[in-house]
C-alpha cells in the first residue's frame, strides 16, 4: 500500500505555505534577517510542536511567520514546499497564504505574493507542477480587516484564484464575514473556508449557506449531523481533510479514532491534505501512511482519495481529465 501511495500522482487543495516553514529554514531566515527567534537549536523548536489545541498551535505557527521578511524569503518558503511536492508525487497544489500575517508586520502585499508566484511559476517550468493561489482571512480579526485585505488584492487578481478562511475558528464564525465574501464572489473569486475542524456542524452550515463556499477545509465534525452529511453526499461539495493536524490538534486522540474512512464510505467527496506539515510531523504522503497504517482502508479507498484530489481543485476539467489519466497509469 506504501509503494501504491507513492507512486500515484496528487493534488494538494489545503496547504497553508507559511506551515510548510520548517525549522531549518526558520533559522537561516531569522539569521538573513537578523530577527530573534525564542529557541536555541532547532531540536528546541521541534519540541515546541506538541499542541493541545488550534489555538496553541496558531500562537507558535505567527511567531514563526515573522522571520519572513524579503521577496526571496517568500520565494524560498514555497521553493521548499515544491521539493516535498516533487518528492511526493504532488503534480497539482492549491496553495493558501495568509497576507494579514505580514501586512500587520509592515511587509507589503507585493512582497508576499511576487515571492510566492515566482516560485510557483519556476515549479512550472521546472516539475510540470500546475498550481493557484488561495488568499485568507485570519478570522480572529475584524471583517473590516479582511475587507481592507479584499481591497489590497484588487492589483493581483491574475495572480489569486480564490479567498479562503483560517485561523482560530471557536468563536469565530463564518457569519461574521458575509460581506466580504459576498463582495469576493463579485469580483469573481473561488470561495472556500475552513469550517467543522473544532467547532460544531453550524459552521459549516454557515459557510455554505451564508459564505457560499465551494469547498469546505476540514469539515470533519458533519458526520454529528446526519442531515449535514446526506446534503454533502447528495451535492458532492468537497471535504479537504488534514489528519495529521486533526491528530495533532486533538480533534481526534488517535488515529484509530479518525473519521476520514466513515466519510469516505458514506460517500462523501474526501481528499487528503497536509495542511501545515511544518508543525504536523508530515506531508501528505505521510498522512495517507499514517491513515493505512491505523485504519482499514482499502487500495481502492486510496484511489477514490487521490481522484478526489483531482476532481475537487479548481483546475478546469480537460487538465482534470488528463490529471485522472495519469492517476490510471500508475495503478
Amino acid at each position: 500500500m506504501i509503494d501504491l501511495i507513492k507512486r500515484l500522482p496528487k493534488a494538494e487543495l489545503h496547504l497553508h505555505i507559511e506551515g510548510s516553514l520548517e525549522p531549518e529554514l526558520m533559522f537561516t531566515l531569522a539569521k538573513r534577517n537578523n530577527i530573534q527567534i525564542p529557541y536555541k537549536t532547532i531540536d528546541d523548536v521541534k519540541a515546541a510542536y506538541n499542541f493541545t489545541n488550534l489555538q496553541s498551535f496558531l500562537d507558535i505557527y505567527y511567531a514563526g511567520a515573522n522571520v519572513l521578511i524579503t521577496k526571496q524569503d517568500f520565494y524560498d518558503l514555497t521553493h521548499e514546499y515544491i521539493l516535498k511536492c516533487v518528492e511526493d508525487n504532488v503534480i497539482h497544489t492549491e496553495i493558501f497564504f495568509d497576507p494579514q500575517s505580514h501586512t500587520s508586520r509592515g511587509i507589503s502585499f507585493e512582497t508576499v505574493i511576487t515571492g510566492i508566484k515566482e516560485a510557483l511559476a519556476d515549479a512550472k517550468e521546472k516539475y510540470g507542477i500546475t498550481s493557484c493561489i488561495i488568499m485568507c482571512f485570519l478570522r480572529h480579526l475584524s471583517q473590516e480587516d479582511a475587507l481592507e485585505t479584499l481591497n489590497q488584492a484588487k492589483a493581483f487578481k491574475s495572480d489569486i484564484l480564490g479567498v479562503g478562511l483560517d485561523s482560530s475558528e471557536l468563536g469565530n464564525p463564518p457569519s461574521k464575514f458575509i460581506e466580504v465574501f459576498k463582495k469576493a464572489k463579485e469580483q469573481g473569486f473561488k470561495l472556500v473556508a475552513h469550517a467543522g475542524e473544532e467547532a460544531d456542524v453550524s459552521y459549516i452550515y454557515e459557510a455554505l449557506d451564508l459564505l457560499e463556499i465551494q469547498r469546505i477545509d476540514h469539515g470533519v465534525q458533519s458526520i454529528k449531523s446526519a442531515k449535514l452529511m446526506q446534503r454533502l453526499k447528495q451535492e458532492q461539495i468537497p471535504l479537504t481533510v488534514c489528519p495529521n493536524s486533526n491528530i495533532e490538534l486533538k480533534v481526534f486522540e488517535n488515529y484509530k479514532e479518525h473519521n476520514i474512512k466513515e466519510l469516505l464510505d458514506y460517500g462523501l467527496n474526501v481528499s487528503v491534505n497536509s495542511d501545515d506539515p511544518a508543525y504536523f510531523k508530515g506531508y501528505i504522503n505521510q498522512n495517507f501512511i499514517n491513515l493505512c497504517e491505523n485504519l482499514p482502508l482499502t487500495k481502492e479507498d486510496i484511489i477514490t482519495l487521490v481522484k478526489n484530489s483531482f476532481n475537487s481543485s479548481f483546475i478546469n476539467d480537460e487538465l482534470k481529465k488528463e490529471y485522472i489519466l495519469k492517476v490510471e497509469k500508475a495503478i
